[in-house]
């Protein structure tokens, strides 16, 4: 009895192989830009999560700082700016320390405060249960990992607000 032997069949020499190697180079060539644009943009996003988070972890940790007798607003911009500096040029960001009475009245929307307008406030001189707040703001542009053309004039803002024990 004789063997029988299966062969496949092999690829005709007409180009057929060649033509498909080069539909995955044109396909990897239109999908590959799409794919770094979206995996860049994840990163951003997620790196201005984190600032974010930063910016307002400085402003809640230096306001809690300012609670206590005897700290000045100096150390307050002192504490800001030791822990941006962990993440960031400290000297990128703005840092204010204000009278947040006006909080205290009924009613206020903190979108329509003016917080440049506020006065500033010497924490050691605050008088006891005096609203003061921490504000931090840095233009997005300079702490950017890739810095989009979409958000030349975006800032990031960070805050806390607290009263003076």
């Amino acid at each position: 009895m004789q063997s029988v032997r299966h062969r496949r069949p092999a690829f005709r020499q007409s180009g057929r192989g060649v033509a498909r190697r080069g539909t995955y180079i044109v396909e990897f060539a239109l999908v590959f830009p799409v794919f770094m644009v979206f995996l860049m943009g994840l990163v951003e996003f997620g790196h201005v999560n984190l600032v974010m988070n930063t910016l307002n972890n400085a402003a809640r940790i230096a306001a809690r700082l300012g609670t206590v007798e005897d700290v000045t607003t100096a150390q307050v911009r002192a504490r800001v700016n030791e822990i941006l500096g962990s993440s960031f040029a400290s000297s990128e960001a703005t840092v204010l320390v204000k009278d947040a009475s006006v909080f205290d009245n009924a009613g206020v929307d903190a979108r329509d405060v003016d917080y440049s307008s506020l006065p500033n406030i010497e924490v050691k001189n605050a008088d006891d249960s005096q609203l003061f707040l921490v504000r931090i703001t840095v233009p997005y542009d300079r702490v950017a990992l890739l810095p989009p053309f979409w958000a030349r004039e975006l800032n990031l803002v960070g805050q806390a607000v607290m009263r003076h024990e």
